[in-house]
């Protein structure tokens, strides 16, 4: 992918760069810890810094950076050394994701941080993206670390999320009450406990297979099928996986198999179908479906 690079003051413009729209990245399912600013660019929250993305025309402004983050960070976390071109092209060849790649043209997959992704997917069982943010967040506030920003970025405070460590010493009740967790609290504080024991090593994954990966992840409690696809697909590169929630379900059955069908067989229609590009077919359908409220 072509596209130059320019560091200013505290900011880093990536020129002419192409299939990266900072609503399609952010707001298809993948992430809870970013803001929309009113200029409408977006404000997030990653591998314990603060950084703003905003598109102008062709270019991408990424501010409060510097180049080695840039290099050391955000080039992968924005997975800048894949080619989307060629993926679009190979997914294309399908006339319904041909529309929903259009739809959500700048869709990247982020590679996220895994005990973050593990922690916030348990959070997100059966709830709403505006309560799994404010979760988060809350979490973060009252276990994570504040981070050091500069005052001409911003007025607000920020907070990394927590470490293993940190939340495996909160206590179920309070992730309840203060965090608004809901019944996941217990869960969360005994996932925290088997990884800050080093019970199940997360770097393990990667070098697993996708279903290697999901059989050892769901022994973590709160962690079932389409939670085990969602951290194998947004932190471990497992791009074979395919999550299924409401929304994929129903464009899944509207689409292409044409009855009402178990979450589980359309996992498996979803992997049988797009096969080792079924994450990024999966996040275009799930953009396109939840956006214009196809199936519902």
């Amino acid at each position: 992918m072509k596209y130059t690079i320019i560091e200013e003051k505290d900011k880093i413009i990536l020129k002419d760069i192409r299939n990266f729209n900072p609503k399609h990245i952010f707001e298809c399912g993948q992430a809870f810890r970013w803001y929309v600013e009113e200029d409408k660019s977006y404000t997030t929250i990653a591998y314990g810094k603060v950084i703003n993305v905003k598109k102008e025309n062709n270019d991408i402004i990424l501010s409060n950076t510097n180049l080695q983050d840039f290099n050391n960070i955000w080039y992968h976390y924005f997975d800048l050394e894949r080619d989307y071109d060629e993926i679009k092209k190979e997914l294309s060849k399908d006339p319904i994701l041909a529309e929903a790649i259009e739809f959500g043209e700048g869709i990247r997959i982020l590679n996220q941080e895994p005990f973050e992704m593990v922690i916030s997917f348990i959070t997100s069982a059966n709830n709403q993206i505006p309560r799994i943010k404010k979760s988060i967040e809350l979490m973060s506030k009252h276990y994570g670390e504040k981070i050091k920003i500069d005052e001409n970025f911003s007025g607000l405070e920020y907070y990394s999320f927590p470490t293993s460590e940190g939340l495996s010493k909160a206590r179920p009740e309070d992730l309840k009450e203060v965090c608004k967790v809901g019944f996941r609290g217990e869960r969360i504080v005994e996932t925290a406990n088997v990884i800050a024991k080093r019970e199940l090593d997360l770097n393990s994954i990667y070098n697993l297979t996708r279903d290697e990966g999901k059989e050892l992840l769901m022994t973590l409690p709160g962690v079932g099928p389409k939670v085990s696809d969602c951290i194998l697909l947004f932190a471990f590169n497992k791009d074979d996986a395919f999550p299924v929630d409401v929304w994929v379900k129903r464009v899944m059955e509207h689409f292409y198999l044409k009855e009402d069908t178990n979450v589980k067989l359309i996992g498996s229609h979803g992997a049988r179908i797009f096969g080792r590009l079924a994450g990024f077919a999966q996040q275009y359908l799930f953009y396109y479906a939840r956006e214009l409220g196809i199936g519902k």
